[in-house]
């Protein structure tokens, strides 16, 4: 029996519902991986991850178990056995699972038993588990293939190692969160491997799909602990790991240790990679976005620049008789950074028009929010019309903190195909925005330097929908209303909790009540990234219509 091992970790992108490409990749990386013994891939790279109920057509599963065989016979030539996820039937279930690909043949298959069944991830509705794996054996040695969640849980490492592994390899689909690395590494893996002695690597995949994101991220851990290896996040890396068989059992030799991005770059990338995927996967030729002159769009252009490079990024900037002198040149100028496309496109004549039609209707009656949300539905109904003409797909702008109260016009500014910015609460676009004048993400593809001009940062923020008007006149200072927010959307908090934490109960209160009432409208915005424990969509489900009020 060999005292050396050579594992290939395959870290790569997936297109849901893809099965050749994924397979082409497959083989790509095995001729890539050279005289390694084996290479792994992440959890049903051949399907992808996540497919929902996609995965419940038959015909799919079909495609998949033959791709699967082909790649099984790709095996008989020489090169490294292969570990590959893809979903199984077996008595009639259908299972998540990892299948060992070796000989010309599929030497042996693997059900996940823990299925997730919490915040984003509903196996449990498409999937069977599967009983407690014992481990595979791959020249001599016995290697435990825990998928996914099976990690997080101690039950089934223990039963590997009872059952005589080596070795653990666990395949995963961990989408991103905010300090969710740490969690992986130091609150789970490591854990593991001193629960049973084993090292372990931990594979996961990297790329987006819809409102997810994932940052790759994957490492090899040792039996004590230590960190032995660990790849870059947020791209694709084919990397060779060494393993060597001592009198105290098998090591992960020392490799590269890659530094992770760092708050708030980890962020950054994880909205630009996951706008990336989801404009090439949906065959955009770029994206149009309303430049307003304010935080928010000049953050998403620069989100988009790094994404899809300058010349795929429009930005039209679209004055009412209320908008400033100011946003119109920090619009201007925003693009001049960028190098981004850009046209001024007056709605005044739209809005006129508008109030003409609506006069006899709105006679005697003071104007109020009709009249001004008018102006942004003028604008979202421009942009689109610039979408369907020209064949970009439009970007939204608003932030989690005005999504939470509905301080977002809906057919307006909530318009559009992708909102980078859903997740993140506004003091975070701030952040973001901040970074990206002094940084440029590892992965982007915009310029260096200042790209979003200092009066974008320290204007106060305004709609710019009637005279004078600030965020400010209705919502509390974001560095109050954002802690408010993250304790009742993230933590479940009470209004009594918030106020013994030293909040001013009337604006707790005020604020949980528009944060329910805004659910209508949440539940009609487009997708975006998920950045936080949770996000609106997969993570909090709330019905439009109820009652309940904590305080």
């Amino acid at each position: 029996m060999p005292d050396t091992l050579k594992i290939t970790l395959a870290q790569l992108n997936q297109s849901v519902g893809d099965i050749a490409g994924n397979a082409k990749g497959v083989l790509a990386a095995r001729a890539a991986a050279g005289k390694s013994d084996l290479v792994v891939f992440p959890e049903l790279h051949l399907i992808g991850y996540p497919p929902e109920d996609l995965i419940l057509k038959p015909s799919l599963i079909e495609r998949a178990a033959a791709e699967l065989q082909k790649l099984a016979e790709a095996t008989a030539s020489d090169g490294p056995a292969m570990l590959v996820g893809s979903a199984f039937v077996l008595d009639g279930a259908l299972h998540n699972g990892v299948a060992l690909l070796d000989q010309g043949k599929v030497a042996a298959v693997r059900l996940k038993h823990e299925l997730p069944n919490y915040g984003t991830f509903d196996e449990m509705r498409l999937f069977q588990p599967g009983p407690l794996p014992e481990p595979v054996i791959l020249r001599g040695t016995m290697i435990g293939v825990p998928v996914g969640e099976d990690i997080w849980r101690i039950e089934v490492c223990r039963h590997l190692a009872d059952f005589g592994a080596e070795i653990l390899v666990c395949i995963n689909g961990s989408p991103y969160e905010i300090n969710k690395e740490a969690l992986r590494i130091e609150g789970v893996a490591k854990r593991r491997a001193v629960d049973t002695g084993l090292p372990l690597a931990y594979l996961n995949r990297v790329g987006g799909q819809d409102e997810l994101v994932f940052d790759g991220a994957s490492f090899a851990v040792n039996g004590d602990g230590g960190l032995a290896v660990q790849l870059r996040d947020w791209e694709e890396q084919v990397v060779e790991t060494r393993w060597t068989k001592t009198a105290k059992g098998w090591r992960c030799d020392r490799g590269t240790v890659e530094t992770l991005a760092e708050n708030p770059e980890d962020i950054y990338s994880a909205m630009v990679l996951s706008l990336r995927d989801y404009v090439e996967r949906h065959g955009f030729p770029g994206v149009v976005l309303g430049l307003s002159g304010g935080i928010d769009s000049a953050t998403c252009a620069a989100i988009a620049v790094d994404a899809l490079g300058a010349d795929r990024v429009w930005g039209v900037m679209m004055p009412s008789r209320f908008t400033s002198t100011q946003s119109r040149e920090d619009a201007a100028a925003c693009a001049r950074m960028l190098g981004i496309r850009y046209a001024e496109m007056p709605i005044g004549a739209a809005v006129d028009g508008f109030d003409s039609m609506l006069g006899e209707a709105f006679d005697g009656l003071p104007r109020d929010l009709a009249e001004e949300n008018l102006q942004s539905r003028v604008r979202g109904a421009a942009l689109m019309a610039l979408s369907n003409k020209f064949g970009p797909m439009l970007l939204a702008t608003a932030n989690k903190s005005e999504l939470s109260v509905g301080y977002a016009t809906i057919y307006g500014d909530m318009a559009g195909g992708y909102n980078p910015l859903k997740d993140a609460y506004k003091t975070t676009v701030y952040a973001l925005a901040n970074w990206r004048n002094r940084n440029v993400a590892r992965i982007g593809l915009g310029p260096s330097g200042q790209v979003i001009p200092e009066g974008v940062l320290t204007r106060e923020p305004t709609a710019e929908l009637h005279e004078g008007q600030r965020d400010s006149d209705l919502l509390p200072p974001y560095e109050v209303l954002d802690p408010i927010l993250i304790g009742l959307v993230e933590h479940d908090k009470s209004v009594e909790q918030l106020v013994n934490e030293g909040f001013e109960r009337a604006t707790v209160a005020r604020v949980e009540c528009l944060l329910h009432r805004a659910e209508y409208k949440r539940r009609q915005s487009p997708p975006g990234v998920k950045l936080t424990a949770r996000n609106f969509g997969r993570d909090r489900r709330y019905p439009l219509t109820h009652a309940f009020r904590s305080g």
